[in-house]
């Protein structure tokens, strides 16, 4: 029977895929610090009417869990003033630096904001935030065999960082929370999720840090 369990090939087939569609048009009509909103007109196939759809050209970001031996998952407490609350997130950043290796600005985004380093990367999940309105593609990494940053070449937090909050928690008590709505990061969610869903398989099916990508746009 198609999707039973005795089918397992079938479910490796579904899988996210591109697909280029005919680009009539664009337009920028806003341009930001960090990203704009464009307007593309396209065609789905060759005989339908051109669509318009406006979204946020993104560059996307990196994000990522700590955890240290103890098994226990370091969170931070942020503002977001769009949603005027104070959230527990995972240590995250944008893929701003034009040819950066995103492993590299996964390490420094740990740094900057935690003050820690790892020895061992690997890969948690790949999404996108909002599909609809965003062409935001996130990389949530699973950062392991943590060390501090020296004093004195720790990062200068600024701005909202500079009132982060640093919490270890169990990752159990971690997945209660986001079943509980406690969390509302979707990075968050997400890593702490996908986290569970590794541990409970021995970690053996993470991908490696150097994993590709295919859906950031810089791939395609």
């Amino acid at each position: 029977m198609p999707g039973s369990p005795e089918t397992p090939s079938f479910d490796k087939m579904v899988s996210d895929h591109p697909s280029s569609r005919r680009l009539v048009s664009r337009e920028t009509p806003y341009q930001g610090r960090i990203w704009n909103i464009v307007s593309d007109t396209f065609e789905l196939n060759d005989h339908g009417p051109a669509l318009t759809r406006d979204f946020i050209d993104h560059p996307g970001a990196v994000a990522i869990v700590p955890i240290n031996d103890a098994g226990k998952i370091l969170l931070i407490r942020q503002y977001r003033h769009p949603v005027g609350m104070d959230l527990w997130e995972i240590p995250a950043g944008l893929l701003d630096i034009e040819g950066e290796d995103f492993v590299a600005a996964a390490a420094r985004e740990l740094a900057e904001e935690t003050d820690l380093v790892a020895g061992k990367w690997s890969v948690l999940a790949d999404f996108f935030n909002s599909p609809g309105s965003s062409s935001e593609a996130i990389r949530i990494y699973l950062a392991q065999g943590l060390s501090e940053v020296p004093e004195a070449d720790r990062h200068q937090r600024e701005d909202e960082e500079a009132e982060i909050e640093f919490h270890w928690m169990d990752l159990d008590d971690a997945v209660t929370a986001v079943l509980q709505g406690r969390f509302h990061n979707p990075s968050a969610v997400v890593g702490i999720l996908a986290l569970a869903a590794a541990r409970s398989a021995g970690f053996d099916r993470l991908r490696p840090a150097d994993a590709p990508w295919p859906a950031h746009p810089s791939q395609r």
